[in-house]
């Protein structure tokens, strides 16, 4: 997502943390859904993505200001959509053959995936910093693994999960040197869309009966889904970074697991309650994230620096 950041009083810069925050918190809630939901994952995706692109569509219409990417742009948005619909796909699964909190515990290594895709895509070496969290990243999953045996597929499912996230994010960061976040997502999720009817119907599970047959508390969790889960935080996300710097909404950001899991361990219980080695992994893979913002962070102020003193001589 670009940043629209400029500098903002400090009551505005206040609210906009308290609204990432209250974002960060709803999509740490979308994991509850996906577990309370009956449905399986591609379904669920397919109803979350349709739900929400009835409220993003007339609000990219209504402040859409004569942009409209060009035709080829546009399918290759929807063509990336594939991949986001692929990530909710195997993020919804992993919760359902796994738990909760082993899904958000491997999806917060994004961020480090994040890492190893961004320099073939923007043509850039490695950084010796990202391959020493990446091996933290590593250790942490792996003490995952060791402990929690019987959850494999699901904890392979996250990551691919998880891998699939930082790719699509990768590619945004070159979309959206030309087009708008809310463009941009909403022919993405457009794509997304189409790609699941097609699957559903080559199935045989996308017909009006089975829409009938979905229950009342399916088709409320899925109302909340849409909307409050997905189509909210898209469009608050693009007005919260016009008053806060891109790091402090990647740290908050980083805080979605965190929230998610303690959400899930207050409402599902013992269900929820792992081992005290898979927090001490879960640990070690926030840290690496939280570390390469951080680290990221005084690198770009470095090179700031140098510009500024380069400029001036």
């Amino acid at each position: 997502m670009a940043s629209t950041y400029t500098s903002s009083p400090q009551s505005d810069q206040l609210k906009s943390q308290l609204r990432l925050h209250l974002i960060v918190f709803i999509w740490g809630f979308t994991a509850i859904l996906g577990d309370l939901i009956t449905l399986q994952a591609i379904s669920l995706v397919f109803y979350r993505i349709g739900i929400s692109l009835l409220v993003l569509w007339p609000f990219v219409w209504i402040f859409r200001r004569g942009h409209s990417p060009p035709a080829k742009s546009r399918i290759l948005l929807m063509l990336t959509g594939f991949l986001i619909a692929l990530h909710w796909v195997t993020f919804f699964h992993a919760i359902k053959i796994s738990n909760i909190s082993i899904t958000l515990a491997c999806l917060s290594s994004g961020s480090l995936f994040g890492a190893l895709f961004e320099p073939i895509f923007f043509k850039r070496k490695l950084r010796l910093y990202e391959v020493v969290l990446g091996l933290v990243v590593i250790v942490g999953i792996s003490t995952i693994f060791a402990v929690e045996t019987q959850y494999a597929w699901g904890i392979a499912t996250a990551l691919t999960s998880a891998s699939l996230s930082a790719l699509f994010s990768t590619i945004n960061g070159l979309w959206v040197r030309n087009h708008k976040p809310t463009v941009i997502s909403t022919y993405e999720l457009t794509g997304g869309f189409l790609m699941l009817t097609v699957w559903l119907l080559i199935r045989g599970d996308l017909s009006v009966g089975q829409a009938m047959s979905i229950s009342s508390s399916d088709w409320g969790y899925l109302f909340v889904l849409g909307t409050i889960c997905t189509a909210y935080p898209f469009i608050e996300a693009v007005r919260v970074m016009k008053h806060l710097n891109p790091f402090t909404v990647l740290l908050t950001i980083n805080l979605e697991p965190v929230y998610g899991i303690v959400l899930a361990y207050l409402i599902f219980g013992e269900k929820e309650q792992m081992s005290p080695a898979f927090y001490f992994g879960t640990l070690l893979i926030l840290c690496a994230v939280m570390a390469n913002g951080v680290i990221e962070r005084y690198r770009r102020r470095a090179i700031s620096r140098r510009k500024a003193q380069d400029s001036a001589t």
